[in-house]
C-alpha cells in the first residue's frame, strides 16, 4: 500500500482503531471522518487486505499482569542473519517484542517481561545461544503509548 492510497479518511480510521479498537464502532469512526458506516467497514477490510493494518490485540499492562519487569536487550547480530533471527527470538518464553535497528552496531532490539531478573537472565543466555551478542540491558520503569498524530483529522 502505498502513502498516496491512504487517504483523509483511512487516517481517521486508523488512529480511531489505534485509540481503541475494541469499543470504536464503524458508526463512530464514521461520524468523526465524515463518511458512512458501510464505508468505513469497507474502508477497515481494504486496509487489512493491503496490509495497513495487521491485526488486533490487547495492550497488556505486563506488571498489573504479574509480570513487573520489561527489560530491553540490545542485541548484535550479522546483518545477513538478522531478519532472519526475528522467528526464533520472538519464540523465548517471555520475549514480547523484536525490533530490526537499521543503523548502528546494536541492530536488534528485544523485549522482554518478567516476575524477576531470575526470568530475564535466562532469555539473555538463549540470545547469546543463538550467536547475538546482549550489548545491553536497560530496565523499563514505565510504558505508555498513543495513536500516531498524523492518523488525527483535523
Amino acid at each position: 500500500m502505498a502513502d498516496a492510497d491512504v487517504d483523509e479518511v483511512d487516517r481517521a480510521i486508523l488512529h480511531a482503531l489505534q485509540a481503541d479498537a475494541r469499543n470504536t464502532s464503524s458508526s463512530e469512526i464514521a461520524d468523526r471522518a465524515g463518511t458512512s458506516d458501510s464505508t468505513v467497514r469497507k474502508r477497515i477490510q481494504r486496509l487489512e487486505d493491503e496490509g495497513a493494518i495487521k491485526g488486533y490485540s490487547a495492550e497488556v499492562d505486563y506488571e498489573t499482569a504479574g509480570y513487573p519487569l520489561r527489560m530491553l536487550l540490545y542485541c548484535t547480530a550479522s546483518i545477513a542473519e538478522r531478519g532472519d533471527l526475528v522467528p526464533a527470538i520472538l519464540e523465548i518464553d517471555g520475549v514480547v517484542s523484536v525490533q530490526e535497528l537499521v543503523t548502528g552496531e546494536k541492530n536488534l532490539l528485544v523485549t522482554a517481561v518478567g516476575e524477576s531478573d531470575s526470568d530475564i537472565t535466562p532469555i539473555a543466555q538463549e540470545l547469546i545461544d543463538m550467536g547475538l551478542t546482549v550489548a545491553d540491558e536497560v530496565l523499563v520503569r514505565s510504558y505508555r503509548t498513543t495513536p500516531f498524530s498524523d492518523f488525527a483529522r483535523e
